[in-house]
């Protein structure tokens, strides 16, 4: 069976692996149909990626069909449409026992800390299969990508009628819109690129949005749009260490930051501001289960459109090659998929 495997930042290699055994209690067997790519495989690629560890098989956003399920998996059978959860959580340590399975001890994730979806086959833990019967395996593949913005908005606390800005408009931040959308709550939109606020305003129906060009006009521009009340919530969806440290600065009073992207490199911000403000500041990893079967539902009723996330595909035996070109922000990239067909 032929894989794509990341033998170190900047190398991809195709292999031969073996066809795995069948699924053991509590298993699944899955055919992979599509994997979404997304930043975290960008900065495994990149070497930037804090948890990555090579060589490792990439792909944790897929659309899957079950081909065979373990003794005492009654939840999927086979022939059904999934989408995974990639996060393997190992269900007892202290994390887990109190539900916290996102950021389980002992966490695993697909494609990061264990191999991936860029193969046909694989086994995974059958608890982690949502099934997904009205969706294609493009969406499919595209609700870990907007499960992670679910599970933000949700450690934000966002109300109706407050404002949130949102730093970044990748697909980390186009998630976090999605659901910042939901709320109720005023969005406004900070990138450096302003194809992707171009692409906010007209796919996403965000009206306000901020290019951020480094020159320090940001913050007065928040100040216009919000009468000087800043953000009743900032979260920041960009990875950067600057954006990051720069972030308190757009917080309200009593204001919440939340940090979803992820960097290597310190951050740094005037411990008087958060103090003066009584600023909370909350990280945002992976997602919960229960916010899978929420975005399969969101999906089916329309109320996200995944339509306009869909900008880039590419088969299997060429990603090796296509791949480092969805780096340079000049294609235009939003959300790339690749066939496993």
């Amino acid at each position: 069976m032929r894989a794509l495997q990341l033998v170190q930042p900047g190398e991809f290699r195709y292999i031969d692996v073996s066809e795995p055994p069948p699924p053991g209690p509590g298993q699944a067997l899955i055919r992979v149909h599509r994997v979404g790519i997304c930043g975290t495989d960008y900065g495994g690629y990149l070497g930037k990626m804090p948890f990555y560890s090579y060589p490792r098989i990439p792909g944790h956003e897929l659309g899957v069909e079950v081909v065979a399920v373990g003794p005492g998996v009654t939840h999927v059978l086979p022939g059904d449409r999934c989408s995974v959860e990639p996060y393997i959580n190992c269900q007892t340590c202290s994390s887990c026992r109190r539900g916290f399975t996102n950021c389980c001890e002992n966490h695993q994730t697909l494609g990061v800390h264990c191999d991936g979806g860029l193969q046909r086959h694989l086994i995974v833990p059958a608890r982690k299969l949502h099934p997904a019967p009205e969706l294609t395996f493009d969406q499919a593949a595209l609700v870990e990508t907007l499960a992670i913005g679910c599970h933000a908005v949700h450690r934000s606390s966002l109300k109706a009628g407050e404002t949130v800005l949102v730093i970044g408009a990748g697909p980390i931040g186009l998630s976090v819109i999605e659901f910042t959308r939901l709320t109720g709550a005023r969005t406004v939109v900070m990138d450096t690129n302003p194809q992707r606020l171009a692409f906010v305003r007209d796919n996403l129906g965000v009206d306000e949005t901020i290019l951020s060009t480094g020159e320090g006009a940001e913050g007065k521009q928040l100040e216009s749009l919000t009468d000087g009340e800043r953000a009743h919530v900032v979260v920041d969806a960009t990875g950067s260490h600057q954006s990051m440290s720069q972030a308190l600065q757009y917080c309200a009073f009593a204001g919440r930051l939340v940090y979803v992207g992820i960097t290597q490199k310190e951050l740094s911000f005037p411990h008087a501001l958060m103090h003066r403000r009584e600023i909370s500041i909350l990280a945002s990893r992976n997602a919960l289960s229960a916010d899978f079967p929420r975005i399969i539902s969101l999906i089916g009723s329309g109320k996200i459109d995944t339509r306009p996330w869909l900008t880039h595909q590419a088969g299997f035996e060429e990603l090796a090659a296509v791949f480092p070109t969805w780096l340079n922000p000049a294609t235009g990239v939003i959300k790339a998929v690749t066939h496993l067909e």
